[in-house]
């Protein structure tokens, strides 16, 4: 079990007690192709994460619908008269869709929610430390802004990197923080940009309450 900032647990309860995901398009998330030189960082790298959130909110929308259909369907009572070969003839989608991903029934959909919840948690988490680095919301990040992004990362910074070197360092910070679910690491970092007056800002609520959306 870890830690997620308040805004990250919140997002999730909504998930679980709506007990279903409208699908975002990742062009409604993220509108735009081409990118200008000054903001390339701060856009590619909100997308990269962005897209990860796309896919860990299906897969958690998914579990999550299959615990609640395996307890309703636990709770019906069993058929009257069975046949040693009767198997359950799926009557919806759902039902069709929990079996096939879940063959073993519940333990299976609690144990994928428990891992869908803690990855959209590691990808929701890292989207707001992206947008609390853009410290003064301009979806731009400055020399300053991406000097103490990368440090707080433990990366390495160089005046004369090009953008596109810090663009992929940071993508790979964030898989590999994701694939491992290193939260300690992404908090920490989030603590020091903390130590160095950075915040959470209405902007950055509005923002991650769209994506969550």
């Amino acid at each position: 079990m870890f830690f997620c900032p308040v805004t990250v647990q919140q997002s999730i309860a909504r998930l679980l007690t709506g007990g279903s995901l409208l699908t975002v398009l990742l062009c409604g998330l993220f509108p735009g192709d081409s990118l200008g030189g000054d903001n390339a960082i701060f856009q590619q790298f909100t997308q990269h994460i962005g897209r990860q959130i796309h896919i860990d909110k299906q897969a958690f929308a998914q579990a999550n619908t299959c615990v609640s259909w395996f307890y309703q369907a636990g709770k019906a009572p069993p058929p009257s008269a069975q046949k040693i070969d009767w198997r359950p003839t799926p009557s919806s989608q759902v039902e069709m869709d929990c079996l096939r991903h879940y063959p073993s029934g519940m333990d299976d959909a609690r144990n994928d929610l428990a891992k869908t919840q803690a990855l959209l948690s590691v990808s929701l988490t890292f989207y707001e430390f992206a947008l609390v680095a853009d410290r003064n919301d301009d979806t731009i990040y400055s020399p300053v802004e991406i000097q103490d992004m990368l440090r707080s990362l433990t990366l390495s910074y160089h005046d004369e990197e090009s953008a596109s070197t810090q663009i992929t360092a940071l993508m790979e910070r964030f898989d590999n923080v994701y694939r491992n679910r290193n939260m300690d690491a992404l908090m920490q970092g989030m603590s020091d940009l903390y130590e160095r007056g950075y915040r959470v800002t209405p902007s950055d609520r509005i923002e991650l309450d769209r994506v969550m959306g």
